[in-house]
């Protein structure tokens, strides 16, 4: 089984549309701009359709499209209003009907990864808090209170399948949209976050790349941050790009998400070596249609 990703490699070429241009084989910013574009029309068409079908949120049609529609629309590419508003309202739409369970601490479908994934939905999308927001970061405040991290709820690689990830848009959730009332909880619940992430080792890239972000976003001394970036750089391949598991080749996802973590938490330039061997990858490997093929590892 074969699934189609465009997403998350698009947050990388959009800082390196304005990399000078390098000798071959590196792809110049043309190029990479036609890469972008192509994409954009993807992502676009597909959140769309996907309004016209389901009421419930996604974290593939709503959250990783608008990171990546906001991204293309803040470096001047032509972007739907009417699709990011679209995007947000069915998002905060959904969350608002299962708020009272979210106060409770139930939560929904997708638990930790839906409710974290859609704040961020909404935080890239410009939403402000209110009485939704604040009512899914009383979830995560609520959920796993008694372990050290939280749980996932599925067993669906790479996405949804990582405790790290989990962790990552949990503590990004709660960082934007935590309530003045929920501060001491939040940095409570953030310190022995950050004490597990400093204990638990990555297994695999989809951990290395939100460990680091986890990491960063738990206020984690710089020098471990920085350890978690060189371990994250390390993975990369000869063909530039970074692969699921050890077993796997290289794929965007990978390589999309490790270039995108160690661009915003890591602090790597785009002008680095690693940065634009991964953007040689990804516009190499982009299928004519502006897609990426990224072999699933998931099994339902």
């Amino acid at each position: 089984m074969r699934t189609r990703l465009s997403i998350i490699p698009i947050l990388v070429l959009l800082p390196a549309t304005s990399i000078a241009p390098a000798a071959e084989p590196e792809p110049t910013p043309e190029q990479v701009k036609t890469a972008v574009t192509k994409s954009l029309a993807l992502l676009d068409k597909s959140a769309n359709e996907y309004t016209k079908h389901r009421d419930c949120f996604s974290c593939h049609h709503q959250a990783l499209p608008l990171v990546a529609l906001t991204t293309a629309k803040a470096r001047g590419f032509e972007v739907s209003d009417k699709t990011l508003e679209k995007q947000v309202a069915h998002t905060h739409k959904h969350l608002g009907s299962n708020r009272d369970n979210y106060k409770k601490g139930q939560g929904q479908g997708g638990q930790v990864d839906s409710a974290g994934y859609a704040l961020l939905a909404l935080e890239v999308g410009g939403a402000k808090p209110d009485a939704t927001t604040a009512a899914v970061a009383e979830y995560l405040l609520l959920r796993d209170a008694d372990r050290d991290t939280w749980r996932v709820s599925a067993n669906r690689p790479p996405t949804e399948a990582s405790l790290f990830t989990a962790a990552y848009v949990a503590l990004r959730g709660l960082r934007t949209y935590g309530t003045p009332e929920q501060v001491e909880r939040i940095e409570e619940r953030t310190a022995k976050e950050r004490k597990w992430l400093l204990a638990t080792p990555a297994k695999d890239t989809e951990d290395r790349v939100f460990r680091l972000g986890a990491l960063k976003l738990a206020g984690a001394d710089a020098i471990d941050v920085k350890a978690a970036a060189d371990e994250l750089r390390k993975a990369q391949r000869d063909d530039g790009g970074w692969s699921q598991t050890d077993a796997l080749d290289s794929d965007a996802y990978a390589t999309g998400t490790a270039l995108w973590m160690l661009h915003e938490a890591g602090g790597l330039a785009v002008t680095d070596e690693a940065y634009r061997r991964g953007v040689a990858f990804l516009v190499g490997s982009q299928r004519e249609d502006g897609s990426w093929y990224v072999k699933t590892e998931a099994t339902n």
